[in-house]
């Protein structure tokens, strides 16, 4: 890098110097790579991050084992639905971001599944009882009314979500302290009774804070890129001088330090279960 690159530091009057260099090197890298998908392995060695005790992949992949019929909602690039080593007969997988599509396409036809494109909001496209499991990981926004809809009699809701002020400490470095509103929302409690009201059992609801660390800037910027509900608009131009200070600040103190909340949700539909397919 040199000098003249629109990442340097203008109030260097050298023009350069090895931290610019490595801020721009770094930055550039992380806004170039695709940022498709929900995989976070570009990230390895660069951050890293608690996982929730409860091992959300293990435990869908048990229920999807003893399904008959199952829905994926917001599947991402389908890298967890496709984790599973054994998939029910019918499975059907939803998503609204077109590389999304794509990738979970990909990934899941040759596993028998199919992926619908959908809009993310009600109503789903499926009949009224059409699935014995449903399960999301990280959704947006759960539309429970919907999912007891599509839920078979005794069928059942798995999922894990972001909970309440998730990776705050990092947002607010970007946009400054939050609102009240803004910190209340996605608490589990109100999952909960979200679900109840929705005409659901609540059989199993977890909550914990993890560690996360950024080791440099380039994670920073990736997470942002791809999480773009954290930072809503970001772009490296728009918080150039934000990221540069953030760089600094990780060279002279060492990782950048935040806590995701992460929380279970298990609902039940009242009444008998639906005959197993097979």
């Amino acid at each position: 890098m040199t000098g003249s690159s629109a990442l340097s530091d203008p109030s260097d009057p050298s023009g350069s110097s090895a931290s610019d260099d490595r801020f721009a090197t770094l930055v550039e890298e992380a806004d170039a790579v695709s940022v498709d998908g929900w995989d976070f392995s570009w990230l390895d060695g660069r951050a890293t991050e608690q996982r929730p005790s409860w091992g959300y992949a293990h435990a869908m992949a048990d229920r999807l084992a003893r399904a008959g019929a199952a829905l994926d909602i917001q599947t991402g690039g389908g890298e967890v639905l496709a984790s599973a080593p054994v998939l029910p007969p019918l499975t059907v997988a939803t998503e609204s971001w077109p590389p999304n599509v794509a990738r979970a396409t990909a990934l899941l036809h040759p596993r028998g599944a199919a992926v619908v494109t959908d809009s993310d909001e009600p109503p789903l496209p499926f009949a009224d009882r059409a699935f014995d499991l449903v399960v999301s990981r990280h959704p947006v926004t759960t539309w429970w009314d919907e999912i007891a809809r599509v839920l078979a009699p005794g069928g059942t809701y798995f999922s894990q979500q972001v909970g309440r002020e998730s990776v705050f400490e990092l947002v607010e470095y970007f946009l400054g302290p939050l609102s009240s509103e803004q910190r209340a929302a996605r608490d589990p409690r109100r999952a909960r009774d979200d679900a109840e009201a929705a005409g659901l059992e609540v059989t199993d609801l977890r909550a914990e804070r993890l560690r996360v660390e950024f080791l440099d800037i380039g994670a920073v910027v990736y997470f942002l890129r791809k999480v773009i509900w954290m930072v809503p608009g970001f772009t490296v131009a728009a918080y150039l001088t934000q990221l540069r200070s953030l760089h600094r600040q990780i060279e002279e103190e060492g990782p950048f330090v935040a806590h995701s909340a992460r929380f279970l949700i298990e609902a039940r539909k009242p009444g008998v279960p639906p005959t197993p397919l097979r």
